[in-house]
């Protein structure tokens, strides 16, 4: 247990920064897996851009890595590609 008062604020900023960062995890991985759903469907491609855009946002929320969302991106045109 942190005894300073600063020790202690930083702990109250680390709990609520983590359910922050979960949330947002948990939310671009509700994005792609609507994006899989709706591949056989129609609207593929603006599914794919609304999930684009959520990931591109969990990197400047910090959430993601750069490459890490790159590389996801990727895999999901490929995706969106084969099933065209």
């Amino acid at each position: 247990m942190a005894n300073h008062r600063s020790a202690l604020k930083r702990m109250r900023q680390s709990e609520r920064r983590a359910s922050l960062n979960k949330s947002r995890i948990s939310r671009i991985k509700t994005f792609v897996k609507k994006f899989i759903a709706s591949l056989g469907s129609g609207n593929e491609s603006s599914s794919f851009s609304s999930v684009q855009s959520e990931i591109h946002r969990g990197v400047t929320k910090g959430v993601l890595h750069r490459n890490t969302a790159d590389r996801k991106i990727s895999r999901l045109s490929r995706l969106l590609k084969s099933a065209k």
